[in-house]
C-alpha cells in the first residue's frame, strides 16, 4: 500500500499510480513462469525460503529510498517491479505445495484457510499501514514490511523440506512448455484463468483509492487505508463461514456467480456517494472474490497432477497477481479521461459482463463438478 501512496503524493497522478501496477506486470509475468518451473524441480521450502531472503532485501531498498529529502520515483518502479518479480518465484512453490500436505477430500478446506489468511493480512494489513503512513511516515511502513519477511524466513526455516517428486524432470524449456500444453488441452482452466483475468482487469478498483481517500473523499492516509483494507474484510468474513464450501458440486457455475458478485460489488462503490457505502460495497465484492478464490483454485489443483502443480500455479499466479496489475492500468487510463468514479462503475459492470461470457463460452468450466478430473476434461 505504501509504494501507491509514495507515487500519488509525488506525483498527484492517478495515472502513474496505476503505471506503478502495469511496470510490475512483466517481471511478475517471468518469475511466476519461472517459479512454477523451479517448483517443479527443486525443494518447494527451500525456494520459498531463498524467495523470502531476497525480497526483503529489496523491501529495504524502499525504505531507505523513503527516507532521504528527495526519494527516487524511478527507485520505486524499479524495486516494486523486482520484487513483483522474486513474489512470482515463491508464491508457485507456496501454491503447490499445499496439495503435497493435505488429502484431496481437505483441499477446499485448506485453500479456504489458505484465502481467510491472505485476506486477513489484505483486511488488517491496509488499515494498519493506511494509520501509520499518516502518523509515521512512508519509510516506516516500508520498514515494518521488512520485519514481516523475517517472520516469514523463520517460519520457512521450521518448516520440513519438500523436495520435488521422484522422476519429475528438471527445470528448462521443454517442462515449461510441457506445462502449457497441458492447459490448453484443458477446458475448465482455461475458463478458470480467464474468468479471473477478466475480474481483475476490468473490476480492479485499487489504483483509484489514493485518488478516492485523497480527493474525491477529502480524507487522510488513513481513508486511504480503509478502501484498501474494505475488500480484505468482505473476503475475511465470507473466509470465515466458508464451510459450506466443501459441500458444493457445481464449481464453475458458484465460480462465475462469485466474481459476478465481485463486480457488480465494485460498481455499487463507482456509484455510491457516501464512505460507508462504498465501503460496504467493496466488502461485498471482497467476498465474492474469496468465495470465487477458494473455488477457482480447487478446480486448478484436482485438474493437475503433482508433476506439474508447479508450473500451472505459476500460471494462476501470473493471472491472481498480474492481473490487477493490468487493471490498475486500465483504472488508470479510464480515470484520466473519465474520472475515478466511471472508471471504478464501469469497470465493475464489465466484470460482471464478462464472466457471464465466459462461462457460456467454456461449458466444461461452467458445467464443471467435483466428478471430473484430468481423464475426462479434454
Amino acid at each position: 500500500m505504501a509504494a501507491p501512496i509514495q507515487i500519488f503524493e509525488l506525483t498527484n497522478s492517478t495515472l502513474m499510480v496505476g503505471l506503478l501496477g502495469l511496470a510490475q506486470f512483466p517481471a511478475l509475468f517471468l518469475g511466476s513462469f519461472l517459479g512454477g518451473v523451479l517448483a517443479d524441480s527443486r525443494d518447494r521450502r527451500n525456494l520459498y525460503l531463498m524467495s523470502q531472503v531476497i525480497l526483503a532485501i529489496f523491501t529495504v531498498g524502499l525504505a531507505v529510498n523513503a527516507s532521504v529529502d528527495n526519494p527516487s520515483i524511478a527507485l520505486v518502479y524499479v524495486l516494486t517491479a523486482a520484487n513483483a518479480f522474486m513474489s512470482g518465484i515463491d508464491s508457485p512453490a507456496r501454491s503447490a505445495a499445499i496439495p503435497r500436505i493435505v488429502s484431496a477430500a481437505n483441499l477446499p478446506s485448506a485453500l479456504a484457510l489458505q484465502v481467510l489468511m491472505m485476506q486477513t493480512a489484505g483486511a488488517v494489513g491496509p488499515a494498519i499501514a493506511g494509520v501509520a503512513i499518516s502518523q509515521l511516515g512512508l519509510a516506516a511502513v516500508y520498514w515494518l514490511d521488512v520485519a514481516t519477511f523475517v517472520a516469514a524466513i523463520v517460519t520457512a526455516l521450521a518448516m520440513a523440506p519438500l523436495p520435488p517428486a521422484s522422476g519429475t524432470k528438471g527445470a528448462g524449456l521443454k517442462s515449461m512448455v510441457d506445462g502449457i500444453r497441458f492447459l490448453r488441452s484443458r477446458e475448465s482452466l482455461k475458463g478458470v484463468f480467464l474468468i479471473d483475468i477478466n475480474a481483475m482487469v476490468f473490476g480492479m478498483p485499487r489504483a483509484l483509492f489514493p485518488e478516492f481517500g485523497l480527493g474525491v473523499l477529502g480524507g487522510t492516509e488513513a481513508t486511504v487505508g480503509y478502501l484498501y483494507a474494505a475488500p480484505g474484510v468482505g473476503a475475511m468474513a465470507a473466509a470465515l463461514t466458508s464451510g459450506w464450501v466443501a459441500r458444493v458440486r457445481r464449481l464453475g457455475r458458484a465460480t462465475t456467480f462469485a466474481v459476478m458478485a465481485w463486480g457488480l460489488g465494485i460498481a455499487g462503490f463507482g456509484l455510491s456517494r457516501w464512505l460507508w457505502l462504498g465501503l460496504i460495497c467493496l466488502a461485498l465484492a471482497g467476498a465474492g472474490d474469496a468465495i470465487s478464490a477458494v473455488f477457482r483454485s480447487t478446480i486448478l489443483q484436482l485438474t493437475t497432477p503433482d508433476h506439474l502443480r508447479g508450473r500451472l500455479s505459476a500460471v494462476q499466479i501470473a493471472v491472481v497477481a498480474g492481473g490487477p496489475r493490468l487493471g490498475d492500468a486500465e483504472a488508470g487510463i479510464v480515470a484520466t479521461g473519465f474520472g475515478p468514479r466511471v472508471a471504478a462503475w464501469s469497470g465493475g459492470l464489465a466484470a460482471t459482463a464478462g464472466a457471464f461470457v465466459i462461462a457460456q463460452m467454456f461449458p466444461r468450466f461452467r458445467d464443471w463438478t467435483r466428478r471430473d478430473s484430468d481423464a475426462n476434461d479434454p
